[in-house]
């Protein structure tokens, strides 16, 4: 219970009492949002000014409410920003005691206070030392006192802040741009901070602070919607909490949810998106507005003393023309903007907004948003099929490059998208769960085309890789699986784009298909010919492989860092030049008739001569490009990861020793492949598992080969006890508050494999894993033939390929039984 509850339930009842009366206005369910917080700050300031009235103040004098407070937007849980006026007439001693008949029981009742005393001189000064000072009086509110003390404070501080707008308002620029550094976007945010995060409030008070200004004002339209929908989300949060919270944690969202009466977290997170979208999109435009100004403001001198002190360079005196450079039909460049010219017409020409967006984004320069506004309440609606010029605007306009981004916001802004692309709407500021994403869904989107836009020369179609590139998520707004709804939704769009039937299959085949070689090359066994030919069969034509490679890389560049690297590129890069083979009639190697190579050989010999673990480390660099870009050409190799080849006698137990070991070691597995090699020698015949891993370092350096070894041998003969250490590693890592992880699943794979049973295990990624992993699979006496991990943030995917000890493959009754006994050991 809070100190404020205990407070009410000391309070002798009826409606004097401050804190019974807060706490009924706080729960009364059908008054919320902006009548809540109106009567909250009514009623917070009809006890200030009695508790003011009471301490009997000296003349002079005047209590303010600043800030968030002064805008009467109280939540539950927000502080009181209070302001204690003096004209400096009064006794130091007497505005003392004043101030503290008026501070101590708002402390009482536990409501956090910020609070100041200052006379109208010493709260000037501290403004002109302090913005947030500054922008905190900006929104002075009396409560109670000298009105007239309180308005002219006001009105001396509003007239230094115009005064000083070209100085103070840079300022404030650098301020939102450093907190925007350190809180991120609120609108692509998990768990975002509703006041600090840029898009959040915080940036709303700017915006009324450069509309006081009167330097620029922000575009009004769903402005104060955007706001009240933060606003409510944060009185949602307070209450549910109970804590002076703006951080919209994954825990909570929930609840909010369903205090605000919404479906669901994805609902909430939506509706929070857009307000922060709408936020942003305002600041952006103000703030360029500032900069022009402020630009003109700079040069207009500099102009006069050029034209020797004259006021304009025509006859008449006035000031000089407008430069307008034209860009395109209808199109122009004006004061560092892409507006429409004088004699375009939007009501006649439907490819107008696709025609200004291309040129604003080629020319790298912001579409005015009054242009953006003026096309989206005019334009002809465009007809059905797109006729050619508009489809080349779009591609256009995607192949920009980092350009597209601000445009197509402006044009999202004004709904422009959504009326070119109806099913745009469904995966609009649509949050995505799994934190490996930076982006919601249509951000995503917009920003695989920029990465497209980079790889168009790899292409022969590079307008159907940016289309593709467009829409390859575009099925995320509709249930089941993502890739299989875009299928129907991208080939319905790209007809209606206007491109023909075989380019139309070409981007729903892409759709289909965009994680077809990531999670076949990092999850399959790309030595089995059955994986290499599935995709052959689901790909059809050179074109459209060429098309998926370099949308695969496009996608995952633009997903995060977590999803892309040089060894996910190597193995997509290998699987590409596979299936190319297979595609252009080329046969396959039989991998059962590969020998072993001359190092594993060298290792199988000197295990099987000694007996014990032989091991090799080494690093592999490869180019993670294509072979074919000339950029890869002139770069250096990149380190794919390390090469760690082992041989010994073969033996139970051998792969959960030594998973465990490398697990210990920190290092991180990437693939294994076994194989038992068959060795006539001079010491006589022998069987030696040969063992051939990719790992990589979580970080420091690579541990030694010798060390390695030992640990391996401890392992093997029981004297290093791996789980109990992996345990106490475990142990030792702070649990993260958020989401409970999902259970583990195991299923078996329809791999269509001739050479092996196929299991994919995906689980929660955690130290030992595959250990783990490897002890179950020992227990139920089959063979692993090779291992393939994939992990995303704290997601793995691990596949295994298995047998039976004597090679075959495990019936299906018995597949689906060692599925479940992993899943239960794993669980």
């Amino acid at each position: 219970m809070t100190s404020l509850e205990v407070s009410a339930q000391n309070e002798e009842p009826g409606p004097g009492g401050y804190a019974a009366a807060r706490l009924l206005l706080l729960h009364e369910k059908e008054r919320s949002g902006p009548p809540r917080r109106a009567a909250l700050a009514r009623l917070t300031d009809d006890w200030l000014a009695g508790l003011f009235a009471a301490a009997a103040p000296p003349r002079g004098t005047a209590l303010v409410a600043v800030g968030g407070y002064g805008r009467s937007e109280l939540s539950p849980r927000s502080d009181l920003d209070l302001l204690l006026l003096h004209d400096g007439t009064a006794d130091k001693a007497a505005i003392a005691a004043l101030a503290d008949r008026i501070w101590y029981p708002v402390w009482d009742l536990g409501l956090a206070l910020d609070h100041s005393v200052r006379t109208p001189a010493e709260a000037r000064a501290t403004a002109a030392d302090d913005l947030k000072v500054h922008l905190g009086l900006l929104d002075a509110r009396p409560l109670a006192g000298d009105a007239g003390l309180v308005a002219a404070l006001r009105t001396t501080v509003l007239a230094d802040w115009r005064n000083q707008a070209p100085r103070r308002l840079p300022e404030l620029d650098a301020l939102c741009r450093e907190r925007a550094e350190r809180a991120g976007e609120l609108q692509f945010l998990l768990e975002p901070d509703l006041k600090e995060a840029r898009g959040g409030l915080r940036d709303v008070q700017a915006l009324r602070a450069v509309a006081a200004s009167w330097l620029a004002d922000a575009p009004r339209e769903g402005l104060d919607r955007a706001r009240r929908a933060l606003l409510d989300a944060r009185d949602a949060l307070h209450l549910t909490t109970g804590r002076a919270t703006d951080r919209l944690a994954l825990q909570e969202q929930d609840a909010v949810a369903a205090e605000l009466g919404l479906l669901d977290a994805d609902t909430l997170l939506r509706e929070v998106y857009e307000a922060a979208r709408t936020i942003s999109y305002a600041t952006d435009v103000t703030w360029r507005e500032v900069n022009r100004v402020l630009k003109a403001r700079s040069a207009r001198p500099r102009l006069r003393s050029l034209l020797g002190g004259r006021s304009g360079t025509g006859r008449s005196g006035g000031k000089p023309p407008v430069e307008r450079t034209p860009l395109a039909e209808g199109v122009v460049e004006m004061d560092g903007e892409v507006v429409l010219a004088r004699t375009a017409r939007p009501e006649r020409d439907p490819v107008l907004p696709l025609r200004a967006a291309a040129a604003a984004a080629q020319s790298g320069l912001p579409l005015s948003p009054h242009a953006v506004r003026r096309l989206a309440a005019t334009a002809k609606p465009l007809p059905v099929p797109w006729p050619a010029e508009a489809r080349e605007e779009l591609v256009t306009l995607l192949g920009a490059g980092e350009a597209t981004v601000p445009v197509w916001e402006a044009l999202e802004a004004e709904g422009i998208v959504t009326r070119l692309l109806p099913d745009w709407e469904r995966v609009r500021c649509r949050p995505q769960r799994n934190p490996v994403h930076t982006w919601t869904v249509d951000r995503h989107l917009v920003e695989t085309a920029v990465r497209a836009a980079s790889l168009t020369r790899r292409v022969g179609r590079p307008d159907l890789l940016l289309v593709a590139a467009l829409l390859h998520d575009i099925g995320k707004g509709w249930p089941g699986d993502h890739s299989v709804a875009g299928e129907t939704i991208a080939r319905d769009l790209a007809a209606r784009v206007g491109f023909d039937r075989t380019d139309t299959a070409t981007v729903a085949t892409a759709v289909r298909h965009h994680l077809l070689l990531v999670e076949t090359a990092t999850r399959r066994d790309l030595d089995d010919p059955a994986t290499v030919q599935a995709v052959a069969a689901a790909v059809g034509t050179l074109g459209t492989l060429e098309l998926l490679h370099a949308l695969t890389e496009a996608d995952a560049l633009a997903t995060g860092p977590a999803a892309w690297s040089s060894w996910r590129a190597s193995l997509v890069a290998d699987l590409v030049k596979r299936v190319a083979g297979v595609l252009a009639g080329e046969p396959l190697p039989d991998p059962e008739a590969a020998a072993p190579s001359a190092e594993q050989e060298r290792l199988a010999i000197e295990a099987l001569r000694t007996g014990e673990p032989v091991l090799a480390l080494h690093t592999r660099d490869e180019h993670a490009a294509d072979p074919d870009d000339s950029a890869a050409d002139e770069a250096a190799p990149e380190p794919v990861g390390v090469e760690l080849v082992i041989a010994l006698p073969d033996r139970p137990g051998v792969l959960p020793a030594v998973a465990g070991v490398l697990a210990l070691h920190r290092l991180t597995v990437r693939a294994a492949d076994l194989r038992a090699v068959d060795l006539p020698t001079g010491l006589g015949s022998g069987s030696v598992l040969v063992l051939d891993w990719r790992v990589a370092a979580e970080y420091g350096s690579l541990p030694e080969a010798a060390r390695l070894r030992a640990d391996l041998v401890r392992a093997l003969d029981g004297s290093l006890d791996i789980p109990a250490r992996l345990a106490e590693r475990e142990a030792a890592y702070p649990r993260r508050r958020g989401l409970a992880a999902p259970p583990p699943r195991v299923t078996v794979a329809a791999a269509d494999s001739r050479l092996a049973t196929v299991i994919e295990v995906r689980a929660q990624d955690a130290p030992g894993l595959l250990h783990r992993i490897g002890r179950a699979l020992e227990g139920a006496a089959v063979r692993v033939r090779s291992a393939h991990v994939s992990t995303l943030g704290a997601n793995a995917v691990d596949t295994l390929y298995v047998t039976r000890p004597d090679g075959s493959l495990l019936p299906p009754e018995e597949a689906v039984d060692l599925a479940r006994t992993l899943e239960t050991a794993l669980g």
